[in-house]
């Protein structure tokens, strides 16, 4: 089989580890069974041999798969890597919503989304990621009794998104202890109503509120003092058309979205502004998670 889900950017503001969208930007896995065990890595990652040796792909795989099947099975996995490593981008979910899908899969047995979804709750405790990895499109989420509960909207095609992706990472892990330990009720009121108006933006399509939607008190301005050029990403973005414009996740990526013909204009400044970062442009993604025999 084929088994390919989507990067994705999450908290998009002030919507902390609850809000997210999928990007058109896949890491791809081919499956086959083999007479012995097989990894090989290709594109992101494929010059880090703990990838290979420790590949956390493979040990959620055969964990469901051994579970489902009560036998052990050698495969070859040949990964398709597009999505960068530790940048923000859901490279980890990615991985977690892949192995979970196609040990499924593997085993013969049906498996709703939803169901892969709360799955995936064992290994990544906050949905913002791995809601959109799993359905595509923008997603708001939260987690009850260890359930996911959430909504999908889907992103139409004049919108684009300019990714800019720092040459170093920004570690998920200890960005968070750079983070307050508690938040008075100003600040607390400040992102529940920044973040309650983004979502209505992007059901009723708003575009023109996001900039004031996105706004953040909870997390992004700690983390961007991590690598201060952020602060320039944002400032270039906005002087150049962007609706949005935000740190994806812990960062390091920054994510912005605009109108399409507007997308060449800010990857261009981008570009000529940070020579040393990789900036893409590209569509959203409404399918999620992809399995094809």
């Amino acid at each position: 089989m084929i088994i390919s889900v989507p990067a994705t950017s999450a908290n998009l503001g002030p919507g902390f580890d609850s809000l997210g969208l999928a990007l058109d930007l896949r890491n791809t896995v081919d499956i086959r069974p083999s007479r012995f065990h097989s990894v090989s890595v290709r594109g992101e990652g494929e010059n880090n041999p703990k990838l290979k040796g420790n590949n956390l792909f493979v040990g959620i795989f055969n964990d469901f798969y051994s579970k489902l099947t009560q036998k052990r099975q050698h495969f070859k996995f040949t990964f398709h890597n597009q999505v960068p490593l530790s940048r923000g981008l859901g490279s980890s979910s990615a991985v977690i919503v892949s192995a979970i899908a196609s040990a499924h899969e593997a085993a013969g047995v049906r498996v709703s989304r939803r169901r892969i979804l709360n799955h995936a709750l064992q290994y990544e405790p906050h949905p913002d990621n791995i809601t959109p990895a799993v359905m595509g499109g923008f997603n708001t989420a939260v987690v009850e009794k260890g359930k996911v509960f959430s909504e999908k909207k889907h992103i139409p095609p004049y919108l684009k998104a300019v990714v800019v992706i720092p040459n170093k990472p920004i570690s998920t892990a200890h960005s968070r202890t750079t983070l307050p330990k508690s938040y008075n009720k100003e600040n607390a009121i400040y992102n529940l109503s920044h973040s309650s108006l983004l979502v209505a933006a992007f059901y009723s399509e708003n575009w023109e509120i996001l900039r004031i939607a996105s706004k953040d008190r909870f997390h992004q301005r700690q983390r961007m003092k991590m690598l201060p050029e952020l602060f320039t990403v944002q400032k270039l973005a906005y002087e150049n058309g962007a609706l949005m414009s935000t740190l994806s996740g812990s960062g390091s990526t920054f994510f912005s979205m605009c109108y399409d013909e507007d997308a060449e204009r800010i990857h261009t400044k981008m570009e000529q502004r940070f020579q040393d970062f990789t900036i893409k442009t590209l569509d959203f993604d409404n399918s999620g998670l992809k399995i094809e025999r």
